[in-house]
């Protein structure tokens, strides 16, 4: 189903991608004659790691104070909720050999089936939290265009379900309370554009692609997430344009 789900997104984003492009050509020349001192976005976004499979649709909101017409600083936060299964290969090696001496142990008692292949299938939740400056190009009077670091603090948590007592009796070492909770800064890069429908509306399509190492404890290599977002934004307040 994952699998399914991230097909799909990765045929939509070229898809809107193209269609920016398209609208860029397209503008007339003339420069945007408004620029609202504040803007706000609320949208749909889907959190891509492909390194643990896991996908996670969620809300994506935004806000933001322009003190010139290029440039302005805000807010930025993110929630979504997906399910992955994790295999032994991602744990640190400290902990797979921990792991692998408890199976052959349990193997040599004949209390695991023949052929027994470890997974831990979890239900996670991802916030993240943001903030910082963003470039924006207002040179076009249809199409806006915005580049930013995407610099902040990313928090999970993991919920395991294990299918069989084997997998059960390990989640109870590894997470004891039956979650696993992590913060961790993110760093990487963002941008996207907005397709202008009034003075005071648009819609906003953006990307970001950053980098973390969540569960740090466990997981043995960092993971780079894409994100996806799309919805409708608003400028308000003073007109910044000089």
């Amino acid at each position: 189903m994952h699998a399914r789900r991230t097909a799909h997104m990765n045929c939509a984003i070229p898809g809107v991608l193209g269609l920016s492009f398209f609208l860029i050509t397209q503008s007339a020349q003339a420069q945007q004659s408004y620029i609202g001192r504040f803007d706000a976005y609320g949208g749909f976004m889907y959190l891509d790691s492909p390194h643990i499979s896991l996908g996670e649709p969620g809300f994506h909101m935004q806000v933001g104070v322009r003190p010139r017409s290029w440039f302005s600083l805000g807010f930025d936060y993110s929630v979504g909720t997906g399910d992955t299964t994790l295999k032994p290969s991602l744990f640190t090696t400290t902990l797979q050999q921990q792991l692998g001496a408890e199976l052959t142990q349990l193997a040599a008692l004949g209390e695991i089936p023949a052929g027994y292949t470890l997974s831990l299938p979890i239900h996670s939740q991802t916030q993240t939290f943001a903030g910082g400056p963003q470039l924006g190009y207002h040179h076009w009077s249809r199409v806006t265009l915005y580049l930013r670091p995407s610099i902040g603090y990313i928090h999970e948590i993991a919920t395991p379900h294990p299918a069989d007592p084997i997998a059960a009796a390990i989640v109870a070492q590894l997470a004891p309370s039956g979650k696993k909770k992590d913060w961790t800064p993110f760093y990487g890069v963002g941008g996207g554009a907005e397709v202008n429908v009034s003075t005071h509306f648009a819609v906003r399509m953006q990307l970001d692609v950053v980098h973390d190492h969540l569960f740090s404890d466990l997981l043995k290599d960092g993971r780079t997430s894409v994100r996806f977002s799309i919805g409708p934004a608003v400028q308000f307040g003073g007109n910044v344009v000089k």
